[in-house]
């Protein structure tokens, strides 16, 4: 699963479209938890990730959400700088 980003611990990553399934989504690893983000609208759609963890992740979703439906769509994965 190719690398987008990562952030306070948090590592964003994507796996190419036809390995996977809709709705677009991120996966996010924070130790030993991990997310499933809806691209469209930031909703952790599966996963344990800690709350402020989930609020980091929505946040960064939020400024990139343009970018990763276009890696969703092109299965042209990039690298996007971090949360600041």
């Amino acid at each position: 699963m190719p690398e987008i980003t990562r952030f306070y611990g948090i590592v964003i990553k994507m796996f190419f479209k036809p390995k996977e399934h809709e709705p677009s989504h991120i996966h996010a690893l924070y130790g030993e938890y991990m997310g499933e983000f809806n691209i469209l609208t930031y909703e952790m759609i599966e996963g344990d990730l800690p709350p402020k963890a989930q609020e980091l992740v929505t946040e960064w979703l939020q400024t990139y959400q343009k970018e990763l439906q276009e890696m969703w769509d092109t299965q042209l994965i990039r690298k996007l700088p971090p949360l600041k």
